[in-house]
């Protein structure tokens, strides 16, 4: 590094130059990035072991205010971060995937980012793809075995895990939480469990599950801890007013910024104002009502796009675009396997798209298979922060896939998943599904469980122990709907995936915390 601080006739330099011009009171300085480790100028002004000369405070502190001013730059140059979820949104419901419901606003975010063309949900279903989402570790590892019922489960997101919130609150930036959370909040039974300000958000206005008693007139809203009782006009609506009113209302408006935006549609109970629903058939038809949730939230999101666009923040802006699982319509899954709850393509393949303007390039489609699973790292990558690095990780660093300058580098062609994505839900048959490469394992409980839709925490030690039978292995290059299993016709490939698939099993259920025995 080279830091030049012109003062009068004098110059002080010291280390490598990258250039770049501040000024400060009457001072210029020339500096773009500091490298903590060229401060061998700084050390010895600051030796007190030395006689000091007239000069070597006055230059100390000049040069602590140009590291001062680089840390001040750097933070106004890194990009807010938006993250947009859909609720049960199947892999093929939106236009630039090829759906039947008309999606401008997403498909710009498509048109002026990156859409991977096979990106996952973190599980089939909603609350273990939350808890991978935030931390990019596989639910179990979090503490989240299934879908979470607050008023009979102790089942929550744990506080020790590292959610995106908390890296980026310690890179100063503000954050906030508007919309689902299912992620486990206080209870009648259980009142200790944590709630999203102690998982990192500065604010917060979420529901404990779906918008109650459906997506229009929702009573079951809580912010920050109290509950706002019925609101007039439709969720999604009434979430993006909330994401607004935040944005508008921060102290610091030059503070970069986190929104995590977990809509509720389309899953069920379903409404969508009528107008919109005639536009896809009729009021009571529920494929109609269905599409409508999905137009309806896609006008939400035109609506934030619209502020940031007016508040100047749209280009400085990283905006993510997923679904939580795949859709509870068989007609949704773009003609994939299976749907919501069970570990086939069409129960958690979804839309997956990031946007930089500037960074990421426009209009490119991704081949390369990804997933919730790999969002923190890739924040971390894309942004340049620091994790703690002890917590292990099940997802991957896709910023080499998404950089303009890497891919122009030839960096994504080096790149490599660290290890497969991996999917685990107790009541889905198969119970587990493994990818590598264009290679889909998938596998069958070798154990009963009774036949209920709600988990029940007893059932933890069985699930920790269990094995697996069955196993199928499918080429999702050439039969993306799994229809032809080649388990017998490769069983090279099969012993060495299941080989791979038990190992990162274990290592899961080494993490998992057994609720059953929780005081």
């Amino acid at each position: 590094m080279k830091v030049a601080v012109s003062c009068g006739m004098h110059m002080i330099h010291s280390g490598r130059l990258e250039t770049g011009l501040v000024t400060f009171g009457g001072l210029i300085l020339f500096l773009d990035w500091i490298h903590l480790a060229d401060m061998s100028f700084l050390k010895s002004s600051l030796d007190l072991k030395r006689p000091q000369t007239i000069c070597s405070w006055p230059r100390a502190a000049l040069l602590l205010c140009a590291l001062w001013l680089v840390a001040s730059s750097s933070q106004a140059q890194r990009p807010n971060v938006l993250i947009l979820l859909a609720d049960d949104l199947g892999y093929q419901d939106v236009g630039c995937y090829r759906g039947p419901v008309k999606t401008p606003n997403i498909d710009s975010l498509a048109a002026a980012g990156t859409r991977f063309e096979t990106f996952y949900s973190g599980c089939a279903v909603c609350s273990p793809s939350r808890a991978t989402l935030l931390t990019g570790r596989h639910h179990i590892r979090a503490g989240v075995f299934s879908w979470i019922h607050d008023a009979s489960q102790r089942s929550h997101l744990l506080k020790r895990e590292q959610t995106i919130a908390e890296v980026l609150k310690q890179a100063d930036y503000a954050t906030a939480h508007i919309g689902k959370w299912h992620l486990g909040l206080p209870s009648n039974a259980f009142p200790d469990k944590p709630t999203p300000d102690q998982h990192g958000f500065d604010h917060w206005m979420a529901t404990w599950n779906n918008a109650s008693p459906s997506h229009a007139n929702p009573d079951n809203f809580i912010r920050n801890g109290n509950p706002i009782g019925k609101q007039q006009g439709y969720s999604c609506q009434i979430v993006a007013d909330e994401a607004i009113r935040w944005l508008e209302q921060r102290d610091q408006a030059d503070q970069p910024f986190f929104l995590n935006v977990w809509f509720h549609e389309p899953h069920a109970p379903i409404a969508a104002p009528a107008q919109i629903v005639g536009e896809y058939g009729a009021q009571k038809d529920p494929a109609a009502v269905y599409s409508a949730t999905i137009d309806n939230t896609d006008r939400a999101i035109g609506r934030l796009l619209a502020h940031l666009q007016k508040t100047g923040q749209r280009d400085k802006t990283l905006i993510i675009y997923a679904s939580d699982n795949g859709s509870y319509r068989d007609d949704r899954t773009g003609g994939l396997r299976g749907r919501k709850g069970v570990n086939w393509e069409g129960g958690i393949r979804v839309p997956g798209i990031f946007c930089w303007p500037g960074k990421i390039p426009a209009g490119a489609v991704q081949q390369v298979p990804a997933g919730l699973v790999d969002v923190l790292p890739t924040i971390c990558g894309l942004l340049n922060l620091q994790r703690d690095a002890s917590i292990h990780l099940d997802g991957s660093d896709l910023s080499p896939l998404l950089l303009e300058a890497q891919q122009q580098a030839g960096a994504a062609s080096k790149w490599r998943r660290q290890q497969p994505l991996f999917w685990h839900l107790q009541r889905s048959k198969p119970i587990v599904a493994m990818r590598e490469g264009d290679y889909s394992l998938v596998a069958f409980r070798d154990y009963e469980l009774p036949h209920q839709n709600m988990f029940k925490e007893q059932w933890i030690p069985a699930v920790m122990k269990g094995r697996y039978t069955g196993y199928q292995l499918f080429d999702l290059k050439s039969d993306p709907q799994q229809t032809t299993d080649l388990a017998q016709q490769r069983p090279e490939v099969l012993e060495r995936l299941k080989a791979k698939l038990l190992e990162i099993n274990d290592s899961i259920m080494s993490d998992a915390t057994d609720w059953s025995e929780a005081p």
